[in-house]
């Protein structure tokens, strides 16, 4: 699985992505400040599942109709270690009950909802 870790993905999160073995990128060290929407077509274009903190997503995919093929995963957790959303995002991908192309995934301490694209 590709991924693309948002700008506001922590980097320790990233890298303990990255020795588990994913294959991801970090927009915070490869395109920094960089606007969603640009975020949104480096993900179409490189086939990579979004994680971010960023509510804006949602908007991106149902109000302005960009369809990333491997998905977006927005997750929603106030406090956390810096690792954590790491082993979330490790954890949901391992345990395989979620397709996440075509959907936006919202992940957050109750649990785990999609919704289709």
């Amino acid at each position: 699985m590709r991924l693309l870790a948002n700008e506001n993905f922590p980097l320790k999160s990233v890298v303990y992505l990255k020795s588990k073995g994913f294959d991801i990128r970090s927009i915070g060290t490869d395109n920094p400040s960089i606007q969603d929407y640009s975020v949104m077509s480096i993900a179409i274009n490189d086939e990579r599942t979004i994680l971010t903190f960023d509510r804006d997503y949602g908007e991106l995919i149902f109000k302005h109709n960009y369809r990333p093929k491997n998905g977006v995963v927005y997750l929603r957790l106030d406090k956390y270690e810096a690792d954590e959303p790491g082993r979330l995002i490790e954890d949901l991908i391992n345990k395989k009950e979620f397709d996440l192309s075509n959907a936006l995934t919202v992940l957050d301490r109750n649990g785990i909802r999609q919704r289709k694209y």
